[in-house]
């Protein structure tokens, strides 16, 4: 994925993949004088999926005729194109997926609630609904999408999310892997905090997977969401030490305020748009601007030592240019 620009129209392409259907795309933009600044496709299990960020300041047509073509190409195409200009609404907005764990969710809701989130959060949907209350404490819509298994209907979580159109998807605990059907339509748009540093232990179970790997420092991740589990561009990461013989348990009491305040930390970079997805990795546009905490507190470095270091010793040789690779 490119540099995203800010001010730019994104048009999101999905479904079967097909020989033609980025020539017709880019073809139709062509013609009415939309200049084309980003373009990504990739196809996962059979899904095509096409991202571009087009400059529309001088096309020679209106965004309802625009958003109308293309829809008509898409169905002409089979498949189902979104356009979202840049938004002119004062407060962005968030959809949240949930599951059974609540303290995201509630980290969130407070963050909201004193004015420190800078966003609304429009819509709770979860596979079961055992957050509904506390959703409803806030007066936020609630959807259950699973079964009674917890197996979400994803054609209505689609649904609800073309509903809402929320600027922004975050997964608080949301225990269950999205499809490309809903990834890619949803490029660098959905948030998911994962209990362990990534990329160790991804995956069900990060906790346990940590005290059978015997680490002593282990962790949580903020990160975007992509086809691949848990190994999308990272954004926030906390970490913590572990004690002698903990348990799951254990782990999860001190790691779960960290997920909550990583999550929210990505939230508001990303709101903010003080962070960008390129290469596979995020960058932040203006570092020197930045205060967010992305990794570990400042205090640590000062707790690090800074010596020895390669080559300050009076008795070491010059370098000679080579370079040894670890054993």
């Amino acid at each position: 994925m490119g540099i995203v620009t800010r001010g730019l129209t994104e048009i999101t392409v999905v479904g079967e993949d097909d020989t033609g259907l980025i020539a017709e795309v880019t073809s139709l933009l062509f013609e009415r004088s939309i200049n084309i600044e980003d373009l990504d496709q990739a196809v996962r299990e059979g899904v095509f999926r096409m991202t571009m960020r087009v400059d529309t300041s001088e096309m020679v047509t209106t965004e309802e005729k625009l958003r109308e073509d293309l829809t008509e190409l898409g169905d002409e195409l089979g498949v189902d194109v979104q356009v979202r200009f840049p938004s002119d609404r004062e407060t962005q907005t968030i959809a949240v997926l949930v599951t059974k764990e609540s303290h995201c969710l509630e980290a969130l809701f407070e963050a909201w609630a004193n004015g420190d989130l800078g966003a609304d959060i429009e819509v709770v949907i979860g596979n079961h609904d055992d957050l509904e209350p506390l959703a409803a404490k806030y007066d936020v819509p609630f959807h259950d999408i699973g079964d009674e298994k917890g197996t979400p209907d994803e054609d209505q979580l689609l649904d609800l999310l073309a509903q809402y159109d929320a600027d922004l998807i975050a997964l608080a605990r949301y225990m269950r892997i999205l499809s490309p059907d809903v990834v890619f339509r949803y490029e660098s748009r959905i948030i998911n905090v994962h209990p362990s540093l990534l990329p160790a232990f991804p995956g069900a179970s990060a906790y346990m997977q940590a005290i059978e790997e015997g680490v002593r420092i282990a962790g949580v991740t903020a990160h975007y969401v992509t086809t691949d589990l848990d190994q999308g561009p990272i954004i926030t990461q906390r970490a913590f030490n572990v004690p002698d013989d903990a348990t799951e348990e254990e782990l999860q009491q001190i790691g779960q305020p960290l997920e909550a305040e990583a999550l929210i930390e990505a939230i508001k970079l990303h709101l903010n748009d003080e962070v960008n997805v390129h290469r596979g990795r995020t960058k932040l546009r203006d570092p020197e601007e930045t205060s967010a905490q992305l990794g570990a507190p400042e205090k640590l470095d000062q707790l690090n030592p800074d010596r020895p270091i390669d080559g300050l010793g009076e008795f070491v040789a010059e370098d000679d240019g080579e370079i040894e690779a670890d054993d």
